[in-house]
């Protein structure tokens, strides 16, 4: 019979193997990084939908989603002009153009405060952060430069690429190219809008819930797409999450519970409409298999 690890021994234990995880996954993402910058990846992935994603609540859109809010309820401080979640919502809502295309420096602003609206959440989700920051100046380049009015919309972008050989035929070895950049950023988008939500609508389940909610999202959004090291690493890390209380009070400060989560579920809903509109728009142009 084993003799039982003392607490003390037992927490540092935890938190030795926590930061061999998250080592083990920032070597495995720094070595993505490099490939996505230049253009290197052994073989292909194939980025299939999970499944229909579940129904959202956002109370700014409640005609489009059918769920009803509360009469007399007001919108909270963090969705208005000054708050990040407002912020990051009205550049991915602007980022749905009415012909069904997305408009690609929009998307791109709603990614840049999703960043920062991660980055406090704890050294894993912090470095994962880091690299979508990274993926979202490199697409930045691209829409802000010479090629410019081939990079206003994912369809134009698709288009010129294409054209230009960047893509290539599926079962060839990638290139480094935009499309390849924001299926990247899709995935991530996913994992996102999942973590969001359940943290927002969640049961609560102790004071790690964050972490167990956003692990679940990970399995399915981003898992599949990771090997089996990664994903032990993950599932570790994701266990040093802030509790869903602080994910809230991070969202919404100043804000109650009640109305908080409320925010929370009305921009997961936004990030489904964008990322629902993505996924029909890359597998229309066959580039679900770019990484």
């Amino acid at each position: 019979m084993g003799t039982a690890l003392p607490p003390p021994a037992l927490r540092r234990w935890f938190r030795h193997t926590i930061a061999v995880a998250i080592f083990l996954l920032m070597v495995y993402l720094s070595a993505r990084i490099l490939r996505v910058l230049s253009g290197c990846r052994p073989g292909t992935q194939s980025c299939v939908s999970e499944g229909p994603l579940p129904l959202q609540v956002y109370p700014q859109d409640q005609h489009k989603s059918g769920h009803l809010v509360a009469p007399g309820w007001e919108e909270p401080q963090c969705l208005g002009p000054q708050g990040m979640l407002g912020r990051m919502t009205r550049s991915f809502r602007a980022s749905l153009k009415p012909e069904g295309d997305v408009e690609l420096s929009q998307y791109l602003a709603g990614w840049r405060e999703l960043v920062r609206f991660l980055t406090p959440l704890g050294s894993i989700v912090t470095f994962a952060a880091n690299e979508a920051f990274v993926k979202v100046t490199a697409l930045e380049t691209l829409v802000q430069g010479p090629d410019a009015t081939h990079y206003w919309s994912l369809a134009t972008m698709a288009s010129w690429e294409r054209s230009a050989g960047l893509l290539g035929p599926p079962g060839t070895a990638p290139q480094a190219s935009g499309c390849r950049t924001l299926l990247l950023l899709h995935r991530a988008l996913r994992w996102s809008q999942l973590c969001l939500h359940r943290v927002a609508t969640g049961t609560l389940r102790g004071p790690d819930d964050a972490g167990v909610q956003c692990g679940d999202a990970y399995r399915t959004a981003l898992a599949p797409h990771h090997p089996w090291l990664v994903r032990q690493a993950a599932r570790l890390a994701f266990l040093a999450l802030p509790s869903r209380d602080r994910l809230l009070e991070l969202a919404c400060p100043a804000a109650g519970e009640a109305d908080a989560r409320a925010a929370l579920a009305g921009a997961a809903g936004i990030l489904e409409q964008v990322y629902n509109r993505t996924q029909v728009l890359l597998a229309g142009n066959g580039l679900l298999h770019l990484a």
